[in-house]
């Protein structure tokens, strides 16, 4: 640090991003610790994912893809970026979204309202199941007939069966406190349910959940 014509210490210049080296870096990457700017963030983002889906080869062309749309920020993310991969890098698929609507009073509203503003906003057909068409019941019917109590299994069993959602962390420490080694090795996997009518597959299984925060998609 240099002193000023006034004596006083000079502050050191704004750090530049590590790729573009032109803009001002506004943040440093979780993954990587390198400080870059938006636009470059954004961009590496976007192409990180690409190289996970085509080295895992996730996709093929003409497949229906139904992203799991719970209305929070990882959906939202993986249904827009994967959206704009799609197009860019024409993978040819048939992508919509499917949404489960448990039936809860004012538990689930705005989260759907929210799937519904990501239709419009991607140009994505959306799917919205149900507890009551699939199963003949809502969670609020069933609370109201068990009571609260262990009313969450049911909740945990339907919503597996309606939309098949796989979550990496949560699945892995529950086998680990299950001791289930075996479920435990292929929970990891990034396709998993090959065994089944519908694969589960994640693009986000590298990604940083605080990358993920803070990537921009409406």
């Amino acid at each position: 640090m240099e002193d000023s014509a006034d004596g006083k210490p000079k502050k050191s210049g704004a750090r530049h991003c590590c790729i573009c080296n032109q803009k001002r870096a506004a943040l440093k990457r979780p993954k990587t610790l390198e400080q870059i700017c938006r636009e470059c963030f954004y961009e590496v983002f976007e192409e990180e994912i690409h190289e996970v889906i085509v080295e895992n080869q996730l996709f093929k062309p003409g497949e229906r893809i139904a992203i799991g749309a719970s209305g929070g920020k990882d959906s939202t993310v993986l249904a827009y970026v994967l959206s704009e991969l799609n197009t860019r890098h024409n993978y040819g698929l048939d992508l919509f979204l499917l949404s489960v609507d448990e039936g809860i009073t004012g538990y689930r509203d705005d989260s759907l309202e929210t799937v519904k503003r990501n239709e419009m906003q991607y140009g994505l057909p959306l799917k919205i199941v149900s507890y009551k068409d699939l199963y003949g019941w809502t969670m609020d019917e069933i609370v109201k007939m068990i009571g609260l109590k262990n009313n969450c299994t049911f909740c945990g069993v339907f919503r597996r069966q309606a939309l098949d959602r796989d979550d990496i962390a949560e699945t892995v420490l529950l086998n680990i406190l299950r001791g289930d080694i075996a479920r435990l090795s292929r929970c990891t996997s990034i396709v998993t349910g090959e065994d089944g009518p519908i694969p589960r597959c994640k693009p986000f299984k590298y990604t940083y959940e605080k990358e993920i925060v803070i990537y921009p998609c409406c």
